[in-house]
């Protein structure tokens, strides 16, 4: 029997936003979401679907360096920035796994894979959104979401396209991947044009939303902008594509 998975994973045609339906949105820190799919999820907001988003982590761990009572005021932080963020965009469906950032390879999947495989069976969403197994930037606790998401998927009675995050060879994603050493952990799949399934252009008022959000998360993103300058930065995070695994 051929399932809607597979159908979706045979098509060539790209998407629409109006053809993901009910849409679950799932990363591993907070931010991953609104850089990898916030006009995803607003676009879809805005035409009358459902999102719900997932974050496994509060990203307690940015700095690799701070002591406990640090990474718990980042924490919270971190938390206030997302749901600030989550305002911008227009998304009020949000869980956390409230596992332990920079350390989800080293867990038992058997709890969070159980955990995302009820989040599944209770949304029923049409479309999946999160980390192929590249995770995008190579980070373990993106390759790890990606794992359990892949096998929650495979329990659940949902039956999702699953789109993972790739790159498409933009110069700008090139240029600040090696300015900033951001792919040294091993950088995004990259897809051709003829490969992508999902792509969204944002200018104008969807991506100020975008950029709004962004700079929401002020802890992780004021750095990068005040390097690279607004104008740059907004080049960068106008385009989100996607695709179906490959």
């Amino acid at each position: 029997m051929t399932t809607t998975r597979d159908a979706y994973a045979a098509a060539d045609q790209e998407l629409q936003v109006t053809d993901l339906g009910t849409v679950m949105s799932i990363w591993a820190h907070p931010d991953d979401e609104t850089y990898l799919a916030g006009g995803v999820m607003a676009a879809t907001r805005d035409a009358g679907g459902r999102v719900v988003c997932v974050t496994a982590t509060r990203g307690e761990a940015a700095d690799e360096h701070a002591t406990p009572a640090d990474r718990s005021a980042l924490a919270a932080v971190r938390t206030d920035e997302l749901s600030d963020a989550f305002a911008a965009l227009g998304i009020e469906e949000h869980h956390w796994l409230d596992l332990p950032d920079g350390g989800l390879e080293a867990l038992d999947p058997a709890a969070p894979v159980a955990a995302v495989v009820a989040l599944l069976d209770d949304v029923r969403p049409d479309t999946v959104l999160t980390f192929g197994p590249d995770g995008v930037t190579g980070h373990p606790d993106h390759r790890t979401v990606h794992r359990w998401v892949t096998r929650a998927v495979g329990q659940s009675a949902a039956d999702p396209r699953i789109l993972h995050p790739v790159a498409t060879g933009r110069r700008i994603e090139l240029d600040l991947a090696r300015e900033f050493d951001m792919w040294v952990l091993g950088g995004p799949r990259q897809c051709p044009g003829d490969k992508v399934a999902l792509r969204v252009e944002l200018d104008g008022p969807e991506l100020d939303r975008k950029i709004g959000a962004l700079r929401a998360q002020r802890s992780q993103t004021a750095g990068l902008i005040s390097a690279i300058g607004l104008d740059r930065y907004r080049t960068w995070v106008s385009v989100e594509t996607y695709a179906h695994p490959g």
